[in-house]
């Protein structure tokens, strides 16, 4: 039987859309499409939020109008567990509030 009657795969031209479904995406050394992680970044010390962190909290403070509607537009905060198993997640994220001019100390 040998090579007589080994079976060649078609080949074919993959569409359009594969290339752009594909064109963002990173792969492994062994050629597999991998997602990309991308770490987050405690807002309040830089430190990176390790993936397996449970303790981290993930806020979107929304932005409003003056008739207090969403605009669709956020900021957002990441505060790592260590922040927050320390108690000082209500501190920082008042400052980090503050820096954005998104909260005032005034009366």
């Amino acid at each position: 039987f040998g090579s007589r009657f080994r079976a060649t795969p078609p080949q074919r031209t993959p569409p359009a859309f594969c290339a752009q479904l594909h064109s963002d995406t990173m792969q492994n050394e062994e050629g597999r499409i991998v997602d990309l992680y991308l770490p987050r970044k405690c807002s309040a010390t830089n430190r990176l939020i390790p993936a397996k962190e449970h303790g981290a909290v993930q806020l979107n403070v929304g932005q409003v109008d003056e008739n207090g509607r969403y605009t669709g537009e956020f900021y957002t905060f990441a505060l790592a567990g260590f922040i927050r198993s320390r108690g000082e997640s209500d501190a920082c994220l008042n400052r980090l509030l503050h820096e954005k001019g998104l909260l005032t100390f005034s009366k």
